[in-house]
């Protein structure tokens, strides 16, 4: 199957959802999901594997047993291509549009410190430095979890104490109701912003190995 665009009725359906989180409205339009969602995102992932790798498209179902939000269903729904441990190029609908990211969005205690030691070194923490500002002036939304103070052992003085404050670091960039979402273009326009964020991807895969 080629992937010809999310359809309006994608957007439509999430809208929906936010308003009736619930089985009864889930099963009542599950074939739209299928059809405008979960169809078409498997389509422009298939299309991207070739450059970037399998992705894995997630289940619709929330996991509930330890919050207090008990709504079943995501209002979303994700693709990730992984590289690396929780590192790699995301792509997201749900009724604000669609959402591209990359980057690594959680680190165990020796993955954490692996990265941050490599932050400290003085040539691979500049690297990543200008990779981070140069997506940044390209019009990426720096993001991901962060300690609010120093991380324990680190300088708040520390050349670079804003990337090390991160436990998760991820750009993003959101095209919104932009016409291309409903088309085919939209593989050449995740295409080339995922190979934008390669430098930080690229990173982050050598500097934890």
């Amino acid at each position: 199957m080629s992937f010809t665009g999310f359809p309006e009725a994608a957007l439509d359906f999430y809208d929906d959802l936010e308003i009736d989180n619930s089985k009864v409205f889930w099963e009542a339009h599950r074939d739209v999901y299928q059809s405008s969602v979960a169809a078409p995102m498997v389509a422009l992932t298939d299309e991207l594997a070739d450059e970037f790798g399998p992705a894995k498209v997630f289940r619709p179902y929330r996991d509930v047993r330890f919050s207090k939000d008990k709504t079943p269903y995501k209002t979303h729904q994700g693709a990730f291509v992984a590289v690396g441990p929780a590192t790699g190029y995301y792509v997201q609908i749900s009724a604000p549009g669609v959402r591209v990211a990359a980057g690594f969005y959680h680190a165990d205690a020796d993955t954490l410190a692996a990265i941050r030691r490599a932050i400290d070194d003085d040539l691979h923490g500049a690297e990543l430095e200008k990779i981070v500002g140069t997506l940044e002036r390209k019009g990426w939304e720096v993001g991901g979890d962060r300690v609010k103070t120093s991380p324990r052992g680190w300088s708040a003085d520390h050349p670079r104490i804003d990337l090390l404050r991160y436990r998760s670091l991820t750009v993003s960039r959101d095209y919104g109701f932009d016409e291309v979402i409903h088309s085919p273009a939209l593989v050449d326009r995740v295409r080339k912003d995922w190979r934008q964020t390669r430098p930080l991807v690229d990173w982050l895969v050598r500097r934890v190995g």
